[in-house]
């Protein structure tokens, strides 16, 4: 039985040049839609299923959404901020409120300021600078009887904003009624902090860093499980809490702060805002930014008092202010830079509140959180793209 011989390598056969294979064309679902079968033009419905599932749809949305969210900054901020205006400001009167220099200088204040002095009588100059030091007014109205001549007696320290406008608007109201009035500060703004801004901007930076830590561990250590995920919420809260008081205190000078309570003020703010994106991530996925953003910046922050007194923002943002995290924040360190011993329980009230309420959400419906070793990935995907549009975004 004979065999075929082998081709040698200079047979005919083998120096033909190789015909290279044409690659297989494949359609993609797009292309599919945008074709149509045999060719034909797609429909209106096969048209938006496509641009449903193409990057371009949440794209869109993205648009439109940050450019509300710009707007809404930019508007939130200067309603707030831009043009201050008193509205009720609580004011101690001591002496003879009812003569005639005291009751043309109060009067006239009030109709320069066109706002309503919250008057309140007390008997003797300590009772009233008391009530100054438990922040319930903002200055102390000296009518002395026998003398023609009032002294107004601000409180930088009280709201830096109420002080500089009722100082300004005194001597004015002075020469208009004829009653002599003189201005002190009975207790002044420290020196490396003139404007009263520095604790609004430690406030503000324990807020925001606050939740975007939050939002950098949902991105990148999603294999946190719940209870190690609260754990290095804590860990950060206090390591950057620190670090923010040195900074401002040690490093830069700008405040003389009570460190540990300042210290413990800023990382308990820093853990309910970092706990409150997480909330938001565990009930609305990759929109959370959306709610957190709204919460802490575009209302918390604007309403804290930090920037302007509450008795100058507009009536309803000075009553929510006190109720958020910001503004329990700014509450709670301003009280105790400059009123140590007269510290109120509210404001750690509020911020353990939103605390609480954001880490018994998470823990309740932990299973709906991005994340863990075990069982976690089943949810990932919305929520780890919206943790990172969050972080864009923020």
């Amino acid at each position: 039985m004979s065999h075929p011989a082998p081709e040698s390598p200079e047979s005919p056969q083998s120096l033909e040049p190789q015909q290279p294979q044409q690659p297989q064309q494949t359609q993609s679902p797009h292309e599919a839609n945008q074709h149509g079968a045999h060719g034909r033009v797609p429909t209106l419905g096969e048209r938006w299923a496509s641009f449903k599932e193409s990057p371009f749809l949440p794209a869109l949305v993205l648009v439109f959404i940050l450019a509300a969210a710009a707007g809404l900054f930019a508007g939130s901020y200067t309603y707030s901020m831009a043009k201050p205006t008193p509205h009720h400001v609580p004011v101690a009167v001591v002496g003879d409120q009812g003569s005639e220099q005291g009751k043309a200088f109060l009067g006239g204040m009030e109709k320069a300021l066109n706002a309503s002095l919250e008057v309140k009588e007390y008997a003797t100059f300590d009772g009233a600078r008391r009530d100054v030091d438990e922040q319930r007014v903002f200055a102390i109205v000296d009518v002395r009887r026998g003398d023609d001549r009032v002294t107004l007696n601000v409180s930088g320290a009280s709201g830096a904003s109420v002080a500089q406008v009722l100082a300004e608007t005194a001597p004015k109201v002075a020469e208009a009624t004829g009653v002599p009035v003189t201005v002190t500060d009975i207790k002044p703004l420290q020196e490396g902090d003139p404007r009263g801004l520095a604790i609004f901007y430690i406030s503000l930076a324990a807020v925001i860093i606050g939740f975007v830590g939050a939002i950098q561990l949902s991105v990148h250590a999603r294999g946190l499980n719940p209870a190690e995920r609260i754990g290095f919420t804590v860990l950060y809260a206090l390591l950057g809490a620190f670090v923010i008081a040195a900074v401002v205190d040690w490093w830069l000078g700008a405040l003389d702060l009570p460190f540990v309570e300042s210290w413990l003020i800023l990382a308990l703010t820093m853990f309910a805002s970092g706990m409150v994106f997480t909330m938001f991530n565990t009930l609305f996925g990759r929109w959370a930014m959306l709610p957190t953003w709204g919460l802490m910046v575009l209302l918390g922050n604007p309403s804290s008092g930090g920037a302007v007194s509450w008795p100058l923002l507009p009536s309803v943002l000075g009553h929510i202010g006190q109720w958020l995290p910001p503004g329990a924040s700014v509450n709670a360190q301003h009280t105790a830079v400059y009123f140590g011993g007269h510290q109120h329980a509210f404001p750690f009230l509020v911020l353990a509140g939103w605390a609480l309420l954001a880490s018994a959400v998470f823990w309740v419906w932990r299973h709906r959180h991005p994340g863990g070793r075990n069982g976690g990935r089943a949810h990932t995907p919305a929520h780890a793209a919206g943790a990172g549009a969050g972080a864009t975004m923020a």
